[in-house]
């Protein structure tokens, strides 16, 4: 099944992600280069929402460009295949190759990434993945990042505000995953 396929068929409560879909369906259709970086209108990438085996912890990262804690995750570089790319980036930027998930899309977002040495400010479609993971495992922090870290769900808001984040919390939270 094609990325558009699944995005057409992906199902959420959350009304944002209706709009979401809608712009993804968009740039599917219109846009041949939406899984390159160069594609300034826009581009895919993908991401991975880590949670422990046991529900009570979130692996996050605090990314370096952003300065923000975020889900691990990074640009498709041509790649169509977005859950191998959230796979590798999980790997990439936690250390960690080991982890568990159905490869069905868990979340849809779109945000606006700022202007930086040169690249104008642009948009991410990001698709994220629900991974889980074993917490003991000893995690490698990569160069893209400040810090890296298992958080304790009920203390998410202490690390981020971000909207898509706490969405994506509520739904392991309140789901059966």
């Amino acid at each position: 099944m094609t990325l558009l396929q699944k995005i057409e068929n992906y199902k959420s409560d959350f009304e944002e992600e209706s709009e979401f879909k809608m712009r993804f369906i968009d740039l599917l259709n219109s846009n041949s280069k939406c899984f390159s970086r160069e594609s300034l209108t826009g581009h895919i990438t993908a991401s991975a929402f880590i949670f422990d085996k046991i529900h009570q912890k979130i692996l996050l990262i605090h990314h370096k460009k952003l300065n923000k804690w975020l889900q691990p995750g990074g640009h498709c570089d041509g790649d169509s295949n977005v859950f191998e790319v959230a796979k590798k980036e999980v790997w990439e930027e936690t250390g960690l190759n080991s982890v568990i998930s159905d490869g069905e899309i868990f979340d849809l977002d779109i945000h606006t990434i700022p202007e930086r040495k040169g690249v104008p400010e642009h948009e991410h479609f990001d698709v994220r993945f629900l991974f889980f993971a074993d917490s003991n495992i000893p995690l490698v922090q990569n160069l893209e990042t400040i810090d890296l870290g298992w958080i304790d769900i009920t203390q998410i808001r202490n690390f981020s505000e971000e909207k898509s984040i706490l969405r994506m919390a509520e739904k392991v939270i309140n789901s059966e995953y």
